[in-house]
């Protein structure tokens, strides 16, 4: 199965999965291969894997980030202290059902750039550091509810509808960054990965 939409996930570089897990706190530990941890990712917990050379991926749908994502005030902070243990640290986040669309990364300490979009709340409640030049490009990133958006008419709604980020731009952001976990074939993954569980999260049944 492998990662894919509806979901989230952090990439790590020059990272161990055992330094990974031990920066997320992970605990009820099992070593699972790729297509069996990514798929129980899919229902609780978080899989640790290193997938490609250079890049190590936490992955997790409900899990990664427990009791706050990027549309909470916290995330910035849990973020930027996630890299104190681990470096550059780079999060995504797609689910085409709540339109809910992020991405986010840390460089040298510093949160430099961070955005997220909920379609379904017609809200844009992150939305940190310089728009970068793929962003640009795509012609995402650059819009939130500006000044005097509560005059807004139907034409300045459908712009700014326009302009918002799909399931597809989170993918061509992670594949600029880092990877897109898109383009690990089904079966290219030998190497066993760590799925476990933040503190305070009990599971419910194994992979």
């Amino acid at each position: 199965m492998g990662i894919g939409y509806k979901t989230s996930w952090l990439a790590v570089q020059d990272a161990a999965p055992e330094e990974v897990a031990d920066a997320l706190g992970l605990q009820h530990r099992r070593i699972v291969d790729w297509t069996g941890g990514t798929s129980a990712a899919y229902r609780q917990g978080v899989f640790v894997a290193r997938p490609v050379p250079d890049w190590t991926i936490a992955h997790g749908r409900i899990h990664l980030t427990p009791g706050t994502n990027a549309t909470d005030p916290r995330f910035p902070a849990w973020l930027q202290t996630l890299s104190t243990q681990l470096g550059d640290v780079q999060y995504f986040a797609t689910d085409r059902i709540g339109d809910y669309h992020a991405w986010a990364k840390v460089e040298s300490g510093e949160l430099t750039r961070a955005y997220c979009y909920i379609g379904e709340r017609g809200e844009v409640p992150l939305h940190l550091g310089e728009r970068t030049d793929l962003e640009r490009e795509l012609g995402v990133g650059q819009r939130w509810l500006e000044d005097g958006w509560q005059d807004w008419q139907e034409p300045e709604w459908d712009a700014w509808f326009a302009a918002m980020p799909r399931e597809d731009h989170v993918m061509r952001m992670a594949e600029h960054w880092s990877i897109c976990p898109l383009d690990i074939p089904d079966g290219s993954v030998n190497a066993p990965g760590i799925y476990g569980f933040p503190s305070g999260i009990e599971p419910c049944y194994g992979p």
